[in-house]
């Protein structure tokens, strides 16, 4: 709230204020009423004094991501990769790459695992709206049983960087080294660690998402928009009693079914 405009008069107007305040202004609010000695007035403020203090961690959070990511990346042009669907039955593998700009910071960034739905949603779309650049691939599973997934994930990591129409410097990949970028280094668990990876995993896991939820209409029976393709019980169920589609991976699906025949 600026400093110039009038105070809440009555105990309830500032408990409402301080309740709806950003951070910034929460800040100023918790300063300015530290001494009031109103009771409702005490609890408000030590309510925003913790909301502050949270909101002030997961930013220091974010900010060292975003740190890290300077450090390993360097000065030229880095690119975050990741990639969603490596253990799922069925649909394909999905590899995000996403090269984010120094500001404005997406706050919020983490591994795609450690947000709800709609916390990946609002954060895809924050990213959608800042990326210089994000490049998406899918390996579909006919592919991935041809080739086996350390080439799948290959070929669509490379193929994600290349979807981004930059040429990087530098390659952040979450994960162990498969060769997939001459630029490339990889970090282990990098994407609850490094922005542009964060990114990546947020764009991969939601993209992936919705086209599974788009096959329960094409397959129904199978669960695809619960289990998005991986080996729930339900889904493993479904397979053991109605076979497989020509979306599942039938290399991984030999235990569940004793001939593996099309839906």
């Amino acid at each position: 709230m600026p400093e110039d405009s009038p105070r809440p008069a009555t105990a309830r107007e500032i408990v409402a204020t301080l309740s709806g305040a950003s951070l910034d202004e929460a800040r100023r609010l918790v300063e300015r009423y530290a001494e009031d000695p109103r009771k409702q007035v005490r609890h408000a403020v030590a309510v925003a004094r913790r909301r502050v203090a949270r909101e002030e961690a997961e930013r220091a959070r974010v900010e060292a991501m975003y740190a890290l990511q300077e450090e390993l990346g360097g000065p030229g042009v880095v690119v975050g990769v990741d990639e969603v669907g490596r253990g799922a039955l069925a649909g394909p593998l999905t590899v995000a790459a996403v090269c984010l700009p120094a500001e404005p910071r997406v706050w919020g960034l983490n591994d795609s695992k450690q947000l709800t739905p709609r916390e990946r949603e609002r954060i895809a779309a924050q990213v959608a709206d800042v990326a210089i650049a994000i490049g998406i691939a899918h390996v579909e599973p006919a592919v991935i049983d041809s080739v086996g997934m350390g080439s799948a994930l290959r070929q669509a990591m490379a193929s994600a960087v290349e979807e981004t129409g930059l040429e990087p410097d530098r390659v952040l990949i979450d994960g162990n080294p498969i060769g997939a970028h001459p630029a490339a280094l990889c970090i282990v668990k990098g994407d609850a660690r490094i922005a542009c990876i964060a990114a990546a995993s947020i764009v991969a896991k939601v993209t992936r998402d919705a086209l599974m939820v788009s096959y329960e209409e094409e397959y129904p029976g199978y669960h695809l928009a619960e289990c998005k393709g991986y080996g729930s019980a339900a889904h493993v169920t479904a397979i053991r009693e109605r076979g497989l589609t020509p979306i599942h991976r039938r290399s991984f699906c030999g235990n569940f079914v004793e001939q593996l025949r099309l839906f």
